[in-house]
Formats: structure tokens, sequence, C-alpha cells
């Protein structure tokens, strides 16, 4: 049976960190979707497609990650395609006590699937998608945070007027 991993989040944007977990998650499983969640609930500065589209083009040198999108609940879209784990990223002690309350939900609601934890590498610690967006936002430097497409990307949604 292939080993199956779901790295689920936002990505609005991808950064190097999510690129960090992504990568070292391919190494350890079969195959490894990062899959966008398509929250109703918050207004993303990229639509699903256009995250998908970004995240295809930063991974294509990685031939065991899958992109996709999902609505509603991690644990039915995980059953949907076959996944056995889910990923996620730790930056922070802070990050753990959410993680964990996701986690034992998951767990509650599918006790087959296990979700497995990668800390992020340091020079990541202090880097979010909000952050790089806010930075973006004001036309700081975002080029170490994130790969030239997503600045390019970035750099369209705020023009320097």
């Amino acid at each position: 049976m292939a080993s199956i991993a779901i790295c689920p989040g936002s990505f609005d944007p991808i950064t190097y960190g999510h690129l960090d977990i992504i990568s070292r998650a391919s190494r350890v499983f079969d195959v490894v979707y990062v899959s966008i969640l398509n929250n109703k609930n918050k207004q993303p500065l990229f639509s699903v497609d256009e995250r998908v589209e970004l995240i295809e083009e930063v991974t294509k040198h990685i031939p065991n990650v899958k992109v996709d999108s999902f609505d509603g609940l991690l644990i039915h879209y995980a059953k949907s395609i076959g996944a056995n784990s889910i990923i996620r990223g730790l930056r922070a002690v802070s990050d753990f006590e959410y993680e964990m309350q996701l986690t034992s939900m998951n767990k509650f609601l599918n006790e087959d699937i296990e979700t497995f934890y990668i800390m992020t590498n340091n020079q990541y610690s202090f880097l979010s998608s909000s952050i790089v967006k806010e930075v973006a936002q004001y036309h700081g430097k975002i080029a170490e945070l994130v790969p030239p497409q997503v600045e390019k990307a970035l750099r369209l949604k705020f023009p320097i007027e």
C-alpha cells in the first residue's frame, strides 16, 4: 500500500517555509498532496485556481507531489483520495496548541488517519503567508521569502502606483 499524505493549508501564497515542509515530506511519503482548503469564511488574496497554478509551478521538480483543492472537512477529503497521513508544519511552540486541537478532532473523526508534524527550518520560523502579503503590499523585500513566480504574482496584486 502506498503511503499517501496530505499537506493541507490555504497557501495564500505559498512561501519557502511551505516548500521546505513539502520537500521534506516528499522524501518520506510515496505521494504528497498539497491540498488547498477552499475556505468560504476567508477572503484570500489569490483565488484557488491561482494558488493551484502557483503551487504546481513551484513544485514541478518534485515528482511525487500532486496539487489539489478541497471543500469541507479534511478527514472526508483524505478518505476520498486514500490518504493515510496528514502533514502539518510547526514554526513555534505557539503553533502546537492549535495544531493539537486540529489533530485531536481529526483523530476523533477518523482514527485511521495519522498526523505527522514537521518542524520548520529555523530560517523560516518567522515566516507566514500573512506576513509576506503585508510586506508585499507595502513593496518590501520578499525575494528571499517566496519563489520568483510567487513574488511576481504578488507584485501584480500590489503594483507600485
